[in-house]
């Protein structure tokens, strides 16, 4: 098992690699977290694992993040680590996710950088959670950057219909989490780092009040905040 980077625009922040140690197929699994968050990363986890180990996931407990408590996450992280074959973690900061949002490209980026994430895992078969509307278009997205050979399948509410995507969302909810938590050591009260979280709008409507501008972890696209900055506009307009 080793950690590594790697050298293309979306670096892998942690790859656990045992490719090559064991015969049988590899199955794969990938998902993503912070989507829709208005602060932080956009995070793509994969994990790839011998479908002869695939039931040990079960057994363990593994479900889609989502379903399951912070504590039972952080205890299945280090045991989806230990049984995985591979597992690779990629972040995407806020500022390239703007970009993607203005161009109206989100879906195309998230499926660039699970491509990434698929290249790096090495496996035969792969499981991605579709956000798109039409899984077959997500799916040719992600075979545009594809450098290996892996079979994809794109598929709406992945993460709670295979359990290697399962693994999958909590490495992704995990990471996510301690991003969201360094930022919550400096700041104190930011929320879950959503636009639906009152705390979350409270901490952004105070720095933009009190800075002038929006903090560097934000996404300015999301529209709550983009309105913020174009009403803040136009009061220096009109002062």
């Amino acid at each position: 098992m080793f950690y590594s980077a790697s050298d293309n625009k979306y670096p892998a922040n942690r790859i656990v690699n045992n490719l090559g140690l064991h015969d049988g197929v590899l199955v794969g699994g990938v998902d993503e977290a912070g989507r829709g968050s208005i602060i932080g990363p956009l995070v793509v986890a994969g994990v790839s694992i011998r479908e002869s180990k695939i039931a040990q996931l079960t057994d363990m407990g593994v479900r889609d993040s989502k379903a399951l408590t912070p504590k039972a996450r952080s205890r299945l992280f280090g045991e989806i680590i230990k049984v995985a074959d591979s597992v690779c973690i990629r972040k995407v900061n806020p500022v390239e996710v703007d970009d993607s949002v203005w161009l109206r490209g989100l879906n195309r980026l998230e499926a660039k950088v699970m491509a990434a994430v698929i290249n790096s895992i090495g496996a035969d078969e792969v499981y991605v959670d579709c956000c798109d509307v039409n899984p077959e278009r997500y799916r040719e997205y992600i075979g545009q950057h594809l450098k290996c050979g892996s079979k994809v399948h794109s598929m709406h509410h992945a993460d709670a219909i295979n359990v290697v995507v399962s693994a999958a969302s909590i490495i992704a909810k995990i990471t996510r989490d301690e991003e969201i938590q360094h930022i919550r050591c400096r700041y104190r009260s930011i929320g879950s780092g959503y636009p639906s979280d009152d705390r979350t709008m409270h901490f952004i409507r105070r720095y933009v009040a009190k800075n002038g501008s929006a903090p560097e972890f934000a996404r300015k696209s999301w529209k709550p905040l983009r309105l913020l900055l174009e009403q803040m506009a136009q009061c220096r307009l009109m002062a």
